[in-house]
């Protein structure tokens, strides 16, 4: 499914004052796969290939400068009038990227704001500049149409975009982020270079970018030369599955760059697996480690929502950690939000978790040893 071609950007070009288009952009992509951009006489030409895990096609966007002329495009080709002076966000891990560029100020709707955590979104937040959107899932339409947002940056999991047709439909541009589908820890943080994108901000993104890859394979050469490995496990049951990250998942990455075994490192999955209780404990019953409990805070309220769980070594031993150290004053998760622009601060609790001699500070950023 092609969005609209035909939007207000396109319009508002006309009413723009003219500026002078910055000559000197770039973007060199390291480790990220799912965006790709081309400068071309002074435009940007981006292309996300596959918006989703499932996608078959495709979405490109043409971004122009304020004021400049609109080259020809195709039709389904999505404009948007560069750079931006209000942004909508629809995920907690896009609030960052802003944080990091200094545009935070121009976030201006959100659905579900109690779960931001950034201290400058929530600033913004309590003096009512960003206006509360509903549930995720079911964004107050009107109230985005009234915003008049210069573009809304959505994600999709599915590949229902009935929401986001409607919002281009009355003239809001629509950017898919598909940030989630990267499966190295590394990629999925380069996408700060995309949001720069529609900022000009791409040198800033690569000074940013280019000290976390910095940090985090500093991090990994010291675990390089690891000869022993622990076992580590994750994930907890919902309703009747243990939902655990593929062995390609970038969290299984994570735990192989900080000197860990991940059990189930031989799948080939990059998203999520479902296995049934059993098929966990057969496995990883005496595994060394269990890492991210999801939202348990003490191994009593793990005991009291399946006492099986007290049967792994694990447990047992206690060495369980939820990643649950930084939360929000509203119920925010920033292992949720951060964790994904920073993997080189999660990399540094993985290593200090499963190799404490190899780092002397113990203390540990987003995650906590539950008790």
């Amino acid at each position: 499914m092609a969005f609209l071609g035909c939007n207000s950007a396109e319009k508002q070009q006309e009413k723009n004052t003219p500026q002078s288009a910055p000559t000197d952009l770039s973007t060199k992509i390291d480790y990220a796969t799912g965006f790709n951009v081309k400068y071309e006489n002074g435009y940007k030409w981006v292309e996300i290939p596959r918006p989703y895990q499932e996608a078959k096609e495709g979405f490109k966007y043409l971004l122009v400068q304020k004021g400049q002329d609109i080259p020809e495009h195709d039709v389904s080709v999505q404009v948007i009038s560069i750079p931006l002076e209000t942004i909508i966000c629809t995920s907690t891990s896009h609030i960052p990227l802003l944080d990091y560029l200094n545009e935070t100020e121009k976030l201006i709707g959100f659905p579900s704001t109690q779960y931001i955590s950034s201290s400058n979104a929530r600033k913004l937040i309590d003096a009512g500049k960003v206006t509360e959107l509903g549930i995720d899932s079911k964004m107050n339409i009107e109230k985005v149409i009234e915003l008049d947002a210069e573009m809304v940056m959505g994600y999709s999991i599915t590949g229902d975009y009935g929401q986001f047709r409607k919002l281009q439909q009355a003239g809001i541009p629509v950017v898919i982020n598909a940030e989630y589908i990267e499966e190295h820890p590394l990629g999925r943080a380069e996408w700060i270079k995309f949001m720069a994108l529609f900022f000009n901000k791409e040198k800033m993104a690569d000074s940013v970018f280019n000290e976390i890859k910095y940090n985090y394979l500093k991090l990994k050469n010291a675990t390089d030369t690891i000869s022993s490995r622990p076992t580590v496990y994750s994930g907890v049951v919902y309703g009747d599955a243990w939902f655990l990250p593929g062995g390609q998942n970038n969290m299984a990455k994570l735990f192989k760059d900080a000197g860990a075994k991940y059990l189930w490192s031989e799948d080939n999955s990059t998203g999520y697996l479902e296995y049934s209780f059993e098929s966990v404990y057969e496995k990883a019953h005496n595994a060394d480690f269990w890492v991210g409990v999801a939202s348990y805070n003490s191994l009593e309220e793990i005991k009291q929502a399946d006492k099986r769980y007290t049967d792994f070594e694990a447990f047992q031993n206690g060495n369980v950690y939820s990643y649950n150290a930084r939360m929000g004053p509203t119920g925010g998760n920033e292992f949720l939000e951060l964790g994904y622009l920073r993997p080189d601060l999660i990399l540094e609790d993985l290593i200090k978790i499963f190799h404490p001699e190899l780092l002397e500070d113990e203390e540990l950023y987003f995650h906590r040893k539950v008790e």
